[in-house]
């Protein structure tokens, strides 16, 4: 629709989006709510990450603008709005196009940039917002260094040569951090990084002897599901000829070398000796910790970091007849390999991830596997999701990772919820032959919430229910991993599995592959219950469509959780980095 008006247009897409942007900075400078929502279209939302709040909003139609402008943000604007390149006109649908522009904006403190999606009023023929971004990215007067992150001289000559050799490497013993970051995966060491070009004095703790050992010592064939162009790191992007999906050990060596190359401050083989106490008064922790000689370092940081993971420990149901049961039953978090299972018959309890992960290596090392399904799942192939999801973005020929964050991260999380309906569907059709093949398997298959396929149920009940395949598919189509669909075990004897139908599994094993406890479980056993209670949940999405908990304010002050996927992780640690240098600033206050 809108291409057949634009023909109509003697303005070019940058220049209409030049002329909106001047109208919008124009309504921002007189402080006009009425003249700043009078701009969105009536189904015009905006994104908002600590432009004109410190905390992540998303606004739905005009009066939701208007009030956000009139009310906790009164008073703060936006300036020097410029658009950065050209605009394009995209077409996503017979019913919808836009223009889409990204701008570069400034605020009384910070810098940023945001995308606009312009559509054209069929009647009035004035072109509104259909979405509008803004999101900060470096504080005025603080912003990130340009240079390498630490130089040279930040270690003694000692110290560089224990880093550039030492499998197990340590930052000077003489700490005194602002932040302290809690686990030292993909979301420590992306957060450290950020820390590091702010100037923030930040030390990650890791509980494992080498970084990447949360990595290594997971199941021995896990890889990255996701295509290696979604999961490049700030800073230091994978070379051209890394693996499509990369296997574990692999990316945990990548995560050792990318905290070397940044000389991120970390201490591993180090974890907490007992509760962190806040200290009200002081706007302080006080924070004990274990070195590997056993001695005790006790710290003081504004912020923690828990950087551990959206889960806590594995859940493992308890099953009647257990007792009694002669084989083994662990949770998927202890298997290794299905080499420990030759010619055995095992029974793997959960279709998710890890589950049907499992399920294939033990077929693939000689055992019997049998898939309990519990309830539906998503299943999408690697390919579909390379070819429709990330198509044009992340599949090798999109634009620069930095760019196709952005681009991803503009829409309000609702309204990119509503288009992965047509997205979801698209991949159905792609990966048709293979979902039908799991069906006549009897392998119970769902569409996700509202039809919205994996990224739907990823964000509207967790990050659980799917699998991307990376092999097992067939394996299941072809009858060599059995299914045993909808439902639970009833109870357990000495070499089988019996169902409420009556019907019976023998069992040498069980894995369970049953999922995991929230996050707010582990800041309950670190912090204790009182400071769990106070803090917002980690995951699910709150009244406006953002994430609750990750990268934001949690509810304790000087308390932080940062988790996700690499992805999640690049993106939103920019933000929680800003969130924090603010405070450490005097910027904001708790």
């Amino acid at each position: 629709m809108a291409e057949s008006l634009l023909k109509d247009n003697t303005l070019s897409p940058t220049a209409i989006a030049e002329d909106w942007l001047g109208r919008i900075e124009a309504a921002f400078k007189a402080e006009d709510p009425s003249a700043v929502s009078a701009l969105f279209s009536t189904q015009g939302c905006w994104r908002d990450l600590l432009s004109l709040s410190w905390n992540f909003r998303s606004l739905d139609g005009p009066a939701a603008i208007k009030d956000y402008l009139g009310g906790e943000v009164e008073g703060n604007t936006i300036t020097n709005i410029t658009l950065v390149g050209e605009a394009t006109l995209t077409t996503v649908s017979p019913e919808l196009s836009w223009i889409q522009a990204i701008f570069g904006f400034e605020t009384s403190v910070a810098r940023g940039r945001g995308v606009a999606r312009l559509v054209q009023d069929p009647e009035t023929k004035k072109w509104l917002a259909f979405t509008f971004y803004t999101g900060i990215e470096a504080l005025r007067g603080h912003e990130p260094r340009a240079d390498d992150i630490y130089p040279d001289d930040a270690y003694s000559e000692e110290q560089q040569c224990k880093l550039g050799s030492a499998a197990n490497f340590d930052a000077p013993e003489d700490q005194n951090p602002d932040v302290v970051i809690v686990g030292g995966g993909q979301a420590g060491l992306t957060i450290a990084a950020r820390f590091a070009k702010l100037d923030v004095n930040a030390l990650v703790i890791e509980n494992n002897p080498r970084i990447g050992d949360n990595w290594r010592n997971r199941y021995d064939t896990l890889v990255l599901h996701e295509p290696i162009y979604y999961d490049h790191l700030p800073y230091l992007p994978f070379p051209e000829t890394w693996p499509f999906n990369t296997n574990k050990d692999r990316f945990g060596n990548w995560l050792e070398l990318y905290a070397r190359a940044l000389k991120l401050n970390i201490w591993t083989s180090t974890s907490l000796s007992g509760q962190p106490k806040y200290d009200e008064a002081a706007k302080q922790w006080t924070v004990a910790v274990t070195r590997p000689d056993g001695s005790v370092k006790t710290l003081h940081p504004k912020h923690i970091v828990m950087a551990t993971g959206v889960f806590g420990q594995g859940v493992t149901p308890a099953i009647q007849g257990s007792e009694d049961f002669r084989g083994s039953i662990i949770h998927s978090s202890e298997f290794k390999s299905g080499r420990d299972y030759v010619d055995k018959k095992v029974l793997v309890i959960g279709v998710g991830t890890s589950g049907v992960d499992i399920a294939k290596d033990l077929y693939d090392k000689g055992a019997h596997p049998t898939l309990i399904q519990r309830s539906s799942s998503i299943v999408l192939s690697s390919s579909a999701l390379v070819n429709v999801y990330s198509k044009g973005m992340w599949d090798g020929t999109g634009p620069h990772t930095e760019i196709a964050d952005l681009l991803q991260n503009s829409f309000p999380l609702p309204l990119m919820l509503k288009f992965q309906t047509g997205r979801a569907q698209a991949a159905r059709e792609y990966d048709a032959a293979m979902l039908e093949g799991l069906a006549k398997a009897v392998f119970a298959l769902d569409d996700g919430p509202d039809g919205g396929g994996i990224i739907a149920k990823v964000f509207k009940v967790g990050p659980s229910g799917y699998y991307i395949d990376v092999g097992a598919a067939s394996l299941i189509i072809d009858g060599k991993i059995k299914i045993k669909q909808g439902q639970e075990v009833h109870h357990l004897e000495e070499n089988a599995a019996i169902f409420p139908d009556g019907s019976r599994l023998d069992a040498d094993a069980i894995i369970l592959a049953t999922g995991y406890k929230d996050i707010k479980d582990t800041v309950a056993k670190v912090f204790g219950e009182d400071v769990a209670a106070g803090t917002s949940p980690a995951w699910g999405l709150d009244d406006e469509g953002e994430v609750k908990g990750l990268a934001r304010p949690t509810g304790h002050p000087g308390l932080w959780f940062h988790a996700g996927n690499i992805a999640m992780c690049r993106f939103y640690s920019t933000h929680l980095a800003l969130q924090i240098k603010a405070r450490l600033v005097g910027l904001v206050g708790e």
